[in-house]
């Protein structure tokens, strides 16, 4: 695995587009003070996921896209920019990437107004996607692949401790480190979780005496209710039983009566009748005596 190409856009003074080709070996980037030498080693620092602005010899991070140049008697002056772009390109053929791809390729964006993007062969990436996809190869931003101005006089003048920790690093532990603390992280958060888990299930406990209490009281209510419900049915059908009796007397009573009436009321036609006849009998009788 090596290096193939470092691609600049508007990053620092690579206003232009500018393509380094990286050959296995050593590469040496030779020129005057001031010529951009350093900003080549910024800008691998800054693809590879450098999140602080001092590292990259800057107040700000929107610092590393290329603020534009003044007018001269001899030049027009270029215009600021509104995105630093940087790619970097890994040969990928040995598989020391855990990515399934010959070759890798590593962009980050910088726009003026402060949004970040990362990209791996064009995909959106996180910072994150980024530091695992590096992690396994010793050349992560914290790996100690690159060493500025005043960092190799601060090696040389560690501690044992300091010392063990950049040989830690550079053996690829910090990955591991990570991944512990990202875990311990996640562990305290459930740890805090738990607790307030606990929290709640005490004070739910607290309250089940009383809604215990309540719920039998519910409960005790509804058999009542249900008792109550069934001795009012009982009492409506021995109601409706006694009324039913009553009227089927009261029917029985009103057709006696009809029968009764039928009867006096013939009787009383037969009388009129016969007193008919009787009074018929009388005229006659009566007119036969008159002399």
């Amino acid at each position: 695995m090596h290096l193939k190409t470092l691609s600049l856009k508007g990053f620092k003074s690579f206003a232009s587009a500018t393509t380094l080709h990286l050959e296995p070996g050593i590469t040496c980037v030779v020129g005057p003070n001031g010529s951009g030498k350093s900003n080549v080693v910024d800008a691998l620092a800054w693809v590879m996921g450098e999140q602080g602005a001092r590292s990259l010899r800057g107040a700000s991070m929107q610092d590393v896209i290329f603020a534009g140049t003044a007018a001269t008697p001899t030049s027009p002056g270029r215009p600021p920019l509104g995105r630093a772009e940087v790619s970097l390109t890994i040969d990928n053929a040995d598989g020391a990437l855990p990515f399934a791809a010959p070759e890798v390729t590593i962009t980050r964006t910088m726009f003026r107004s402060g949004g970040s993007e990362y990209a791996i062969n064009g995909t959106p990436a996180r910072l994150l996607d980024v530091t695992e996809l590096l992690s396994d190869t010793g050349i992560g931003r914290e790996m100690h692949v690159i060493v500025g101005q005043g960092q190799l006089d601060a090696v040389l003048h560690a501690t044992p401790e300091e010392r063990r920790g950049f040989i830690e690093e550079a053996a690829g532990v910090l990955k591991h480190r990570k991944r512990k603390e990202k875990a311990l992280r996640k562990l305290d958060t459930m740890q805090a979780g738990l607790v307030r888990l606990t929290d709640l299930a005490a004070e739910v406990r607290r309250q089940l005496g009383p809604l215990a209490r309540q719920a039998d009281a519910a409960r005790r209510a509804q058999t009542v209710q249900a008792e109550v419900r069934e001795a009012r049915s009982v009492l409506l059908a021995h109601d409706v039983a006694l009324a039913q009796a009553a009227l089927e007397a009261d029917l029985a009573d009103e057709a006696a009566a009809s029968a009764r009436r039928a009867e006096l009321e013939q009787r009383l036609a037969a009388a009129r009748a016969a007193l008919a006849t009787a009074e018929a009998a009388e005229r006659a009788a009566a007119a036969r005596l008159a002399p």
